[in-house]
């Protein structure tokens, strides 16, 4: 059982607040086993918020009783942190226990000092602001969430649901991570990072580059390379990099490799093939290359990732 906390406090954002309930709190019997989830105080009285929208929670006075804990947005200008949620927070994290920051949230973490060396980032509009606080921080400028240790933070309020599927998956596997993104009618896994969305001018760009994209991920089996796609994408070579960088923050060539990744580990959760079929199907030239890829990005072998989240288990 995962006990979740989520806690509400004087300067939370509904949407953080409200991405954290879709993803934790929400109810979903059609899954065996699924996180223990409670909005929490550490202060007294209502929590009023944007709109003098007034929120009644349950009051505790530990976090002990969890072992994960969401912190949907703190303020971002110089707020003095309540003694009990400064002790508690402190207490939770040096237990190595998981927290999970949503976008402004950072700025708690920051301001206790538990990020010192750490990565971490929030929303690209308050990366200077972020900084000049916390110059002891290894802020990340261009994710859309970085985990270092136990802790997780998310950048823009969007991003929220992106950090919370990586945990999801993380939790319980590719194939419910691909469920609750359903319902959340959104990409199981993003790729690419906050220069996406940063207030700067659109290049024009033709739409056969989103046609490319598409066609690409329903050909992942075929030993496609990136000229190919340059010339799906009606682009030279060199015009088409650049395009992909700018939209994805990886090279082609690496974004391919995820993609097949990504493809490798649903297979291996649902069917049993063997590891030389599945480098095939996958798109990988052969077993050896995928081992090696798989346990680069993922962490582990094939063969233990299957252990852990296979049908069968």
């Amino acid at each position: 059982m995962h006990n979740v906390a989520i806690l509400a406090h004087s300067h939370l954002t509904l949407f953080e607040m409200s991405c954290a309930i879709e993803l934790f709190a929400l109810p979903r019997p059609e899954f065996t086993t699924w996180y223990q989830t409670d909005v929490v105080s550490l202060e007294q009285g209502a929590i009023n918020t944007t709109g003098n929208i007034s929120l009644n929670v349950t009051s505790i006075s530990s976090l002990e009783a969890y072992d994960t804990l969401v912190i949907p947005g703190w303020p971002t200008w110089d707020y003095p942190t309540p003694a009990a949620i400064s002790q508690q927070v402190r207490q939770f994290v040096d237990s190595g226990k998981r927290v999970l920051t949503l976008c402004s949230g950072s700025f708690l973490l920051g301001t206790l000092g538990l990020l010192n060396g750490r990565k971490a980032t929030t929303h690209w509009m308050y990366q200077q602001r972020f900084c000049q606080q916390f110059p002891q921080v290894d802020y990340q400028p261009d994710v859309l969430y970085v985990f270092d240790g136990n802790i997780g933070c998310s950048a823009g309020s969007a991003a929220a649901l992106d950090l919370g599927l990586a945990v999801i998956r993380q939790d319980f596997g590719y194939h419910v991570a691909n469920q609750v993104a359903k319902r959340l009618v959104v990409s199981s896994h993003r790729l690419g990072g906050q220069a996406q969305f940063v207030d700067t001018p659109l290049l024009a760009v033709p739409n056969q580059f989103a046609q490319a994209i598409d066609w690409a991920n329903s050909h992942l089996d075929r030993n496609m390379n990136v000229d190919e796609l340059a010339r799906e994408a009606n682009m030279s070579r060199r015009t088409f990099d650049r395009k992909f960088r700018a939209s994805f923050n990886l090279s082609p060539k690496e974004w391919l490799i995820q993609q097949r990744i990504e493809r490798a580990k649903g297979l291996l959760e649902q069917q049993a093939h063997s590891i030389e079929q599945l480098a095939a199907i996958s798109g990988f030239d052969n077993a050896t290359t995928l081992r090696h890829h798989f346990r680069r990005l993922v962490g582990v072998s094939p063969q233990q990732y299957r252990k852990q989240f296979g049908e069968m288990n």
